[in-house]
């Protein structure tokens, strides 16, 4: 699902994950059942230029987006990026059996049924995923983004130097590279991608999305309490986080991190897991039956045990590259410590904007 704000026909395309802590350029080229890395680039982004969704510090962004791509040596010029949060709202619906033309004559009067926004003030994109007939409504997944949102992503990425192709859906990313290194499943699987301030819950039945949900809690919580516990600085929390030590850090006592870590684990999966609950409760015909954790907290340590404890059920972590084909150009380090974080970044890439 991408939103239609724009359709170019290129069919090579740049992944751009704008995130909170850093933005990723991926481009790919798919290869049989596989793919090939092409070019790969990460450029760290002040931690308070994005807060909340917002961009409070564009010019930052446009340069962090400008010093990725270069890095990432990528001389693409058609960019994907992906939206999450409060300002977009994913629903499945039912309607009156209709053809798709009349769908997409009345999708605005039925989405003002079901989205908090004025409907004018949105972009809007369905999918049908049952067409219906005489005896029963037809089911379509209806996606709205709030259209100021939309503006940022494309006048950040322009700035940046780069033609705004296609917006996407994080959780919607996330999911096609899960499909496209896991492949289809009939199972019901719960898709959580751990950002550093937002986590997006993709409940996924039959290869259809049947419940989303943005939570505003992440990675950087990790960081905000190793500060307050350890009196250090943004910087030194986030280098603590992932295991490293740094001139500040030369009398922490592991016992103080690991109990920082713990509170912070035990929240964040108490948090997402009344989220599966949810689902669970209203939805009686589903159940949950394997969570696959994405993003560059989902290795954590203690967070996959602590998820499988909580639930019950099957856990584990999505390797966006696992059907990367063989590469010497890329240092098996970096990929390593980055692969985790490239579930949307991997996602955009193998998108095709004239899918």
């Amino acid at each position: 699902m991408q939103l239609p704000f724009l359709r170019l026909g290129s069919k090579s395309i740049l992944g751009l994950d704008i995130g909170s802590s850093c933005v990723k350029a991926v481009e790919v080229a798919p290869r049989g059942d596989g793919f090939e890395l092409l070019h790969l680039g990460v450029a760290p982004l002040p931690h308070d230029a994005i807060v909340e969704g917002a961009f409070l510090n564009a010019s930052a962004i446009a340069d962090a987006i400008r010093e990725a791509v270069a890095r990432s040596g990528s001389k693409a010029k058609n960019a994907a990026a992906a939206v999450s949060g409060h300002s977009v709202i994913v629903k499945k619906i039912t309607v009156p059996a209709m053809s798709a033309a009349e769908l997409e004559e009345s999708i605005r009067w039925e989405a003002e049924q079901y989205i908090p926004f004025d409907v004018n003030e949105v972009n809007l994109d369905f999918e049908i995923l049952q067409p219906g007939d005489a005896e029963r409504p037809m089911e379509v997944l209806l996606v709205a983004a709030k259209r100021d949102l939309i503006d940022d992503y494309v006048n950040l990425i322009g700035e940046a130097g780069l033609a705004p192709a296609v917006i996407d859906v994080a959780g919607f990313a996330v999911e096609n590279a899960w499909e496209s290194n896991c492949g289809a499943s009939d199972q019901v699987v719960a898709l959580v991608n751990i950002g550093a301030q937002t986590s997006t819950i993709n409940v996924i039945a039959g290869g259809v999305p049947a419940f989303t949900r943005d939570i505003a809690a992440g990675g950087n919580q990790y960081t905000a309490e190793i500060q307050r516990a350890l009196s250090v600085g943004f910087d030194e929390a986030e280098r603590i986080k992932i295991g490293e030590r740094g001139p500040e850090s030369q009398d922490v006592v592991p016992q103080e991190v690991e109990q920082a870590m713990r509170a912070v684990t035990n929240n964040l999966v108490g948090e997402i897991a009344r989220s599966l609950d949810f689902f669970g409760a209203t939805a009686a015909d589903m159940r949950i039956q394997r969570v696959v954790l994405a993003g560059g907290s989902s290795r954590v340590s203690g967070l996959e045990a602590a998820f499988r404890e909580r639930t019950g059920l099957e856990v584990e972590i999505l390797n966006p590259l696992a059907k990367m084909l063989p590469s010497s150009r890329f240092d098996p380090e970096l990929l390593d410590q980055v692969g985790p974080s490239l579930g949307v970044g991997i996602g955009l890439a193998l998108r095709r904007v004239d899918e």
